[in-house]
């Protein structure tokens, strides 16, 4: 086999001719990389520079809650702004314009005078609230046979006055009779009734959310009504007349009303 040998032999000759760089000495690298574990990635919001940009915002958002800090950085910045912080934004009245009552259905607008002269009995009124801001009443066919008038009180001291529609206290007059019978048609969930006596007549102390009233009227037939405000309600059968208070009040204050009515 002559052309192996010399192959060989020409392979032997180009080893000898080339310049082969010396091997370095690997092991003491890779035994230190052995003994060393390789550092750990950490996510990106535990980095140096995320953290530092969280300490950087904190602080920034402090600065800009305090009024002289916000001028002075709107100043380094060379912005022509003003900072200004809103309190809290007032909510709109649901209350529409016009007169209190007649939203609520109460009949028509008048005076006392006009009111009583078209009555047959004598509209009593409590002291302690002055005159009634307004007055409404309610005539046959729509109202009871012989009438009904109600008297409405808005702010007044020492009384809660409700934000949707501006009435302390409404005081009702209706001829007729209140019955007990007709109570559990009135009394719901989270509402009471207690038998009461103011001036030696019988009434009903209602407390609660009542929303309806029924009673017997002149001509004894059975009505039922609305109570405008769903608040705690006096009921007094005072010789033939019905009073109702409606009102966000005391029972104290709603017996203390009705024995002040003259």
């Amino acid at each position: 086999m002559p052309e192996a040998a010399e192959l060989e032999q020409r392979l032997d000759s180009i080893r000898e001719a080339i310049d082969w760089p010396s091997t370095p000495a690997l092991a003491g690298r890779v035994r230190a990389g052995i003994a060393t574990p390789a550092p750990i990635a950490r996510p990106w919001f535990q980095t140096r520079w995320a953290l530092a940009a969280a300490v950087a915002l904190i602080a920034l958002a402090a600065l800009l809650a305090y009024p002289p800090s916000r001028d002075a950085i709107a100043s380094w910045i060379n912005l022509h702004t003003t900072f200004t912080r809103q309190g809290v934004i007032p909510t709109p009245s649901p209350q529409p314009s016009g007169p209190l009552g007649k939203r609520l259905g109460l009949g028509s607008l008048t005076t006392l005078a006009e009111a009583q002269s078209k009555l047959k009995w004598r509209i009593v009124l409590p002291p302690s609230l002055g005159q009634p801001d307004e007055v409404y009443l309610q005539l046959p066919p729509s109202g009871p046979p012989q009438g009904e008038v109600t008297l409405v009180y808005s702010t007044r001291p020492g009384f809660n006055t409700s934000g949707t529609t501006g009435v302390a206290v409404l005081i009702t007059e209706v001829t007729g009779e209140a019955n007990s019978q007709f109570f559990g048609k009135v009394i719901g969930n989270g509402t009471t009734m207690e038998q009461v006596t103011v001036n030696g007549h019988q009434g009903y102390w209602i407390s609660g959310k009542p929303h309806d009233f029924f009673f017997i009227d002149a001509n004894g037939n059975t009505r039922d009504e609305t109570l405008r405000l769903a608040t705690n309600t006096l009921l007094i059968d005072d010789n033939g007349i019905v009073i109702r208070i409606e009102g966000d009040m005391t029972k104290a204050q709603a017996l203390e009303l009705a024995a002040s009515l003259v």
